[in-house]
């Protein structure tokens, strides 16, 4: 079974402000903003950005996450670090190690 492409880039930040104004500069749409430092933005049908602002003694992270389909299991050659659990924000996520060592999520639409 295979995964469905990029389904977004998760993107971590000191100042939630300046990266808005940043991502909204190049073209992105707001579509949502939390009451905690974090939105999501999108620029045309392509894959969704999630902002989250972080503590500045945390450096910043970005991640790719894959989009899977409600059920997914991955071939053999892939390690999955941890299985699908559900997430606060109502997708399942689950964590692969590619043969380089980098760690790439995978996301599933939420169970009911």
């Amino acid at each position: 079974m295979s995964t469905e492409g990029i389904e977004a880039v998760f993107v971590e930040t000191h100042n939630w402000g300046r990266a808005a104004r940043f991502f909204q500069s190049l073209g992105f749409t707001l579509e949502f903003e939390t009451d905690h430092g974090s939105g999501q933005f999108r620029n045309g049908d392509g894959p969704y950005v999630f902002v989250a602002e972080v503590p500045a003694d945390r450096e910043p992270r970005s991640r790719i996450v894959l989009k899977a389909p409600d059920v997914f299991t991955p071939d053999g050659d892939v390690e999955v670090v941890s299985p699908f659990a559900e997430t606060h924000y109502g997708t399942r996520e689950m964590t692969v190690r590619d043969p380089d060592g980098r760690l790439w999520s995978l996301q599933a639409p939420g169970g009911e």
